[in-house]
């Protein structure tokens, strides 16, 4: 009988997985809340794979201590493979699944609500609320259909955000190094991303965290961005240069911020931090801003995606215990 030993299970993930283990009583599952480390990777022992989640980084420490409990089988239930060790999972033989697409509504359609929030001061608006004030004036909103917005990346959620653009009446000018024949035959594609930083009134990222776009979002872009761009990142916390994004802030060059994703986000994000000082000052002047949202890496957190990452992982662990390669196999 195959065994899967999964880590990190939320208790909102307890019905999916549990739904998957009745559908599969040839199976053996079980399961712990903490997440893999080089000490608990000890529970595996005795089994044939693991399912995990993209929390801590899986370091050769780690693997190390994997590969001598027996286990060379590696599923997550998220997107991103950029915290593995690699070149340990080659020595180690590692097979190494992802799940590429389980909602691109769900980060498309946040990207999109926290776009329109900033554009409509909803954070302003709210606190005046708060304190009884109940005058509009000076906490105007702008209209999206009067916004040019600029989308990077055209892969399943950013064309799933354009559509949602699209029918607020926005006008939409698109950058990809790999472009969809889609929005190409719609003529939004742009040559150049100075070309987009130059037209865009919100520029919106949907690009991997991959090394080639690191800091994408830096003093040199935001230069040549208009004056008062507004910024949402609902993709990936290193492609924006924090440091930059502030003193735009400072500036005024950024009028408004969206971020669910933050380069040093590992031990900060998905941690109750009430009472106590946060270790990055930079995140608490970010969130005391009126100009900034800040989500805790929640866009993805929808009943739906959470089912579909538990499902396709877990299904991908069984294919490689019986020896078939998953359609979501991860290539390195």
């Amino acid at each position: 009988m195959a065994k899967i030993f999964a880590y990190g299970i939320r208790d909102d993930e307890i019905p999916s997985l549990n739904g998957w283990k009745e559908e599969h009583p040839e199976v053996t599952v079980d399961y712990t809340q903490e997440l893999l480390d080089p000490e608990t990777a000890k529970l595996a022992e005795g089994y044939d794979a693991v399912n995990v989640y993209q929390q801590l980084d899986y370091t050769r420490e780690t693997l190390t201590a994997l590969h001598e409990v027996g286990i060379n089988k590696m599923s997550l239930r998220n997107v991103g493979t950029d915290n593995i060790d690699m070149d340990a999972a080659r020595e180690f033989g590692f097979q190494i699944s992802n799940v590429p697409v389980y909602s691109p509504n769900a980060i498309a359609e946040h990207s999109m609500i926290q776009m329109s929030r900033l554009l409509r001061r909803t954070k302003a608006l709210d606190a005046k609320i708060a304190r009884h004030d109940l005058r509009w004036a000076p906490t105007i909103g702008r209209e999206m259909r009067m916004q040019t917005i600029g989308i990077i990346g055209t892969g399943h959620i950013g064309r799933v955000a354009m559509k949602i653009a699209q029918g607020f009446g926005a006008k939409i000018v698109a950058y990809d190094l790999y472009k969809n024949d889609e929005v190409e035959a719609q003529g939004l594609y742009v040559d150049t991303l100075d070309e987009l930083y130059a037209q865009a009134d919100v520029i919106s990222l949907y690009v991997p965290g991959v090394p080639a776009n690191d800091h994408m979002i830096n003093a040199d872009s935001i230069a040549k961005m208009k004056d008062g761009v507004v910024i949402v990142n609902c993709s990936r916390g290193n492609l924006v240069d924090t440091d930059a994004v502030i003193a735009g802030l400072d500036s005024g060059k950024i009028s408004d911020f969206a971020m669910d994703v933050y380069e040093d986000e590992v031990g900060l994000f998905n941690e109750d931090w009430e009472g106590k000082e946060f270790p990055d000052a930079r995140i608490a002047d970010l969130i005391s801003r009126e100009n900034v949202l800040v989500t805790p890496h929640t866009a993805f957190y929808t009943t739906k995606a959470v089912y579909e990452m538990v499902t396709q992982s877990m299904s991908a662990s069984l294919d490689f215990i019986n020896g078939v390669t998953p359609s979501i196999a991860v290539e390195y």
